[in-house]
């Protein structure tokens, strides 16, 4: 009798979510179906409730994934050498702008894609974006804060005010960037957040 070795369960189970992951940031979560994500990975049914219970439980677990990972390349981009605090901020900051992608995300927008479609949905995956997002707010505000300390940015309100002024200022480009088609949002954005932060254009 064959037995799945442990590298096969993770590499089945990650194979689940990065393909849910893919296809609900372009679609949605309740457009996509199982049998949508399970014909896309190569994966039959079985194995899918092997390791998720439900969709509602695959959707946790999907967005506990995406920011685990978001937040873990949040803290290398805001912890790059050679730079201000400030310039780190400005670098997560266009490198936002170049992952939020309006035609095609591969994933790396679900926050944005599924905020307000699942915070109505379903309250564990609701609690599952208000840590996530409370995680990249607080990566802000240290970094903010420690940008003031250094001298490269400037605030006319505590670190955690801007910090959540950012986030929503940002959060907000990203819809609009997919409502009209163009990145004129994340220029403003860029604009605003210079003015914000008192950062010169150059």
């Amino acid at each position: 009798m064959s037995r799945t070795s442990p590298s096969e369960t993770i590499d089945v189970r990650q194979n689940i979510l990065e393909t849910g992951r893919r296809v609900m940031a372009a679609k949605g979560f309740s457009a996509v179906g199982l049998n949508e994500i399970l014909s896309t990975a190569g994966v039959p049914k079985g194995s899918f409730y092997h390791y998720f219970g439900s969709k509602d439980a695959f959707g946790v677990a999907m967005l506990e994934a995406y920011f685990e990972e978001y937040l873990a390349e949040m803290d290398l981009t805001l912890a790059q050498p050679g730079f201000t605090t400030a310039q780190r901020l400005m670098n997560y900051f266009q490198a936002w702008q170049s992952a939020q992608s309006f035609s095609d995300c591969q994933g790396k927008c679900l926050a944005v894609k599924l905020g307000a479609e699942v915070a109505d949905l379903s309250e564990p995956m609701r609690a599952v974006l208000q840590r996530g997002t409370a995680g990249i707010v607080s990566r802000l505000a240290a970094a903010t804060e420690a940008g003031m300390k250094d001298g490269s940015l400037v605030l006319d309100s505590d670190a955690g005010s801007t910090a959540q002024s950012l986030y929503q200022l940002w959060l907000g480009a990203s819809v609009m960037v997919k409502i009209v088609r163009h990145t004129g949002p994340f220029e403003s954005a860029l604009a605003t957040t210079r003015q914000i932060l008192r950062l010169s254009a150059s």
